[in-house]
């Protein structure tokens, strides 16, 4: 048995971090705090203690690089994957899939693209 669940922390590349603030408060209805950690700009995204699910980042750095092709493709949980794929293109982004059902009682995923150009995507259960 697993002391936890593999994924522990998300970070996701941009090149304007007020416009990706922007994009992520607007779709998920959410705050996120901006920190400078000597040279990295990172957005964190909410975390609360004891609840299920990991917490993440906005990343402003060199290193960084957005894309909507390559690299991992990450899931944020949702109550209604299509209540926040109606908020994206009005936040900047571009849904690339609709809400789609997963089958087999593993629910619903849509695909969008942030306002920086990765691809993400969104998981409900409904």
């Amino acid at each position: 048995m697993m002391e936890h669940n593999m994924i522990g922390w998300v970070e996701i590349p941009v090149t304007d971090m007020d416009r990706a603030k922007n994009f992520y408060e607007a779709v998920f209805n959410i705050t996120i705090s901006i920190h400078d950690l000597g040279g990295f700009i990172m957005g964190w995204f909410p975390y609360e203690e004891g609840v299920k699910g990991i917490s993440g980042s906005l990343v402003k750095h060199e290193m960084y690089q957005p894309s909507d092709h390559a690299g991992a493709l990450i899931y944020f949980s949702c109550r209604d994957v299509a209540e926040e794929a109606r908020r994206v293109m009005d936040a900047g982004g571009e849904v690339l899939r609709e809400k789609t059902a997963i089958g087999e009682g593993h629910g619903y995923m849509a695909l969008i693209k942030d306002s920086e150009g990765n691809r993400i995507g969104l998981h409900s259960q409904s």
